[in-house]
């Protein structure tokens, strides 16, 4: 297991785990009782349902191989755009958006390979 794990606490919690693999073409499925752990790319994240713990959305910035793509499924999804895709002055391709859950995505790539 990694060292550190984000963690989103939401309630109707299935319904974000599908949008997490619709819009990050993530793996992994609904935990139902237990945490659900979801894997984009290679970082692993955990989503609990609400009821116990409060709600407790997250702020990810996420790497992707096409900003405009990913950005465009997370519209087709019902998020509330905060910055459309555009060129940062750090060197990357990026947007941002806010997930109905209240969780901020960032979604992004660098401009040149490492």
């Amino acid at each position: 297991m990694p060292t550190v794990i984000p963690r989103i606490v939401a309630k109707d919690s299935e319904r974000l785990v599908q949008f997490i693999r619709r819009v990050f073409d993530a793996r992994g499925e609904f935990g139902g009782e237990r945490p659900s752990e979801m894997l984009i790319g290679d970082s692993l994240i955990m989503i609990s349902e609400a009821g116990e713990r409060a709600p407790m959305p997250a702020f990810l910035y996420v790497y992707v191989d096409d900003v405009e793509a990913t950005h465009k499924r997370a519209v087709a999804e019902g998020v509330t755009v905060v910055e459309e895709p555009t060129d940062t002055p750090y060197g990357h391709r990026r947007s941002m958006v806010e997930d109905a859950w209240g969780n901020v995505w960032q979604i992004a790539r660098p401009l040149t390979s490492p």
